[in-house]
């Protein structure tokens, strides 16, 4: 099958998809989506109708797609995967559509990219659960209306601004992801051991977790590599110590910065002295690309107060210049 579009049991098949939980009570953080969530839920299926659309929002690694399954999961149905750039044409989305059984979930992955001629035919698919599709060409050209059944979509986007207004005005719920926790970070590391098969030490997980900058796929691949050394050196637990070797050796500093940000902060305060200085003209700089800077870079930048985005540009901020123990320039 298209690894594009795929139902949830082929989906377990990948490594990845053995961390993930399956119900709300396995799913750590996000307690207040969580709990409105399961509350939406429960009253769909009191009901017996399907969820109402749900767009979930958020910078990447947080756990959309994991929060989509469990609600396939949560309401008995089966989900179907896809994303925005996958869909070239409006045949491929009305194939999909009409590949649904009742109470499905259809997960779309980074819906900010979707074609607009595809995006509108979701239109009366949300909302009237139809499509219309054209048969013939030219003077001979009709429409035929095809009926779908109750159907939940879930849209996942790290670039909410992108989505269109009447797109978004068709989801029911909107949630949005945040950052996690250290503490958090810590309970999602101690899963993965297990599922691993690999103990960590209490100090080692701390660490971990300090380095993950928020960010679940970003701790469980950290582990994978911590793991790695440790296992490399003959050893059954991951220490404080490896656990630091290894961060070190991958250029992820103490903040869980990486060196692609600190090309970028540093590209900000050595070339155009502390800013402000445009997305695009820091980018051909220091040799990336706006986009990744922007959609990975910036949020968690952002977060942790390093940097500012004005009208003017980026700035890097009086703590990013203490981080790397520089004194501003006046």
């Amino acid at each position: 099958m298209d690894r594009d579009l795929l139902d949830v049991e082929e989906h377990d098949e990948d490594e990845e998809s053995q961390l993930r939980p399956h119900s709300f009570e396995q799913y750590i953080g996000q307690e207040d989506l969580k709990k409105n969530l399961k509350v939406f839920v429960t009253a769909a299926k009191m009901r017996d109708e399907s969820l109402d659309h749900v767009l979930l929002y958020g910078p990447p690694g947080l756990g959309k797609t994991t929060m989509s399954m469990i609600i396939a999961n949560e309401m008995g149905t089966h989900i179907r995967v896809t994303s925005g750039p996958s869909i070239d044409k409006t045949g491929d989305l009305v194939a999909i559509l009409t590949s649904l059984e009742p109470g499905d979930v259809l997960f779309i992955d980074e819906i900010h990219r979707l074609n607009k001629v595809v995006e509108e035919v979701l239109y009366p698919a949300m909302e009237d659960y139809c499509v219309d599709v054209i048969i013939g060409k030219d003077q001979s050209a009709r429409s035929i209306r095809i009926d779908l059944p109750p159907f939940t979509l879930v849209g996942a986007t790290t670039r909410m601004g992108d989505i269109s207004a009447p797109l978004r005005d068709r989801f029911g719920i909107v949630g949005k992801l945040d950052y996690y926790k250290d503490d958090e970070l810590e309970e999602i590391i101690s899963r993965t051991s297990k599922v691993y098969g690999m103990d960590i030490a209490d100090d080692a997980r701390n660490e971990l977790a300090k380095r993950s900058r928020g960010t679940p796929r970003i701790a469980n691949r950290l582990f994978r590599r911590v793991r790695d050394f440790s296992m490399f050196y003959g050893e059954k637990v991951i220490s404080l110590e490896r656990t630091k070797e290894a961060l070190d050796n991958l250029k992820v500093d103490d903040l869980g910065l990486d060196h692609v940000d600190h090309k970028y902060l540093l590209g900000i305060i050595e070339r155009y002295r502390g800013g402000p200085v445009g997305l695009n003209a820091l980018a051909a700089s220091i040799g990336e690309e706006p986009n990744t800077l922007e959609d990975v870079c910036e949020p968690y930048l952002l977060q942790k107060g390093l940097i500012r985005r004005t009208a003017k540009g980026r700035v890097a901020t009086d703590l990013a210049y203490r981080h790397f123990h520089l004194e501003r320039e006046f």
